[in-house]
């Protein structure tokens, strides 16, 4: 079964600095029926103005993947990291026991915009950890790459969760992918517009998908799509 949340259903918060969309409960916005699906916690659309970003701040038990699709977002942790993400790179904090960091917009002149999303871990109190690895566009087009996932599969960041995340960025061609039985996935469309499996999605749609399916993509313009393949857990 295939259930589309439009993206204007989402919770959104204006801070001013920050413009942020939620496609499930977060902070001040609170919608029992989207409190996360499976492990997959968080998808925050946040745009971040020039200069301008979140302080140090701390976060615990909690694999945290940042996505940027625009401009660049300068991180700094307690751990010693210092980097510069930019579109095409995947950062994975793992939060462990205890993390402090920052992300802030280096830019002057030009906004960021980054997809952070949270998965719980398969347990608590681990070490924490950090990773960045770059995913050229070559390897996305038209194609479901995986990304992040449990196990490191086909040169994937490692995330301490039966999980993975897959990117593509699809055009004129169609593209499918597998739920395995025993499995569920969400389907994030960050840009563009694409068909998936007789739905229409725009920028910013989700959908749940809670049992075994093929999912078909066709009609896609410039479709820039995240798809977490998850376990499915008992209520």
């Amino acid at each position: 079964m295939i259930r589309v949340r439009k993206a204007d259903a989402r919770g959104h918060v204006e801070h001013g600095w920050l413009h942020s969309h939620h496609t499930f409960s977060f902070a001040d916005y609170y919608d029992s029926a989207h409190m996360g699906f499976s492990v997959l916690r968080v998808i925050n659309d946040d745009t971040v103005e020039p200069g301008k970003g979140f302080g140090t701040h701390p976060h615990r038990d909690m694999e945290i993947i940042s996505y940027v699709l625009e401009g660049e977002l300068e991180h700094r942790d307690s751990m010693g990291h210092g980097s510069v993400i930019r579109p095409g790179d995947v950062q994975r904090m793992s939060a462990g026991t205890g993390v402090t960091h920052s992300e802030f917009n280096p830019s002057s002149s030009q906004r960021t915009r980054f997809l952070q999303i949270w998965i719980i871990p398969d347990r608590q109190g681990l070490a924490p950890g950090y990773a960045q690895q770059t995913f050229p566009d070559a390897l996305l087009s038209n194609h479901f790459l995986c990304v992040a996932s449990g196990d490191g599969r086909d040169g994937s960041i490692t995330i301490h969760q039966d999980a993975q995340i897959y990117l593509g960025k699809l055009h004129a061609s169609k593209a499918s992918f597998t739920v395995a039985e025993g499995r569920c996935a969400y389907v994030h469309l960050a840009k563009g517009s694409v068909r998936m499996s007789g739905n229409a999605l725009q920028g910013g749609d989700g959908a749940y998908i809670d049992s075994a399916t093929q999912l078909n993509f066709d009609q896609a313009n410039d479709a820039e799509v995240l798809l977490f393949d998850l376990p499915i857990r008992e209520k």
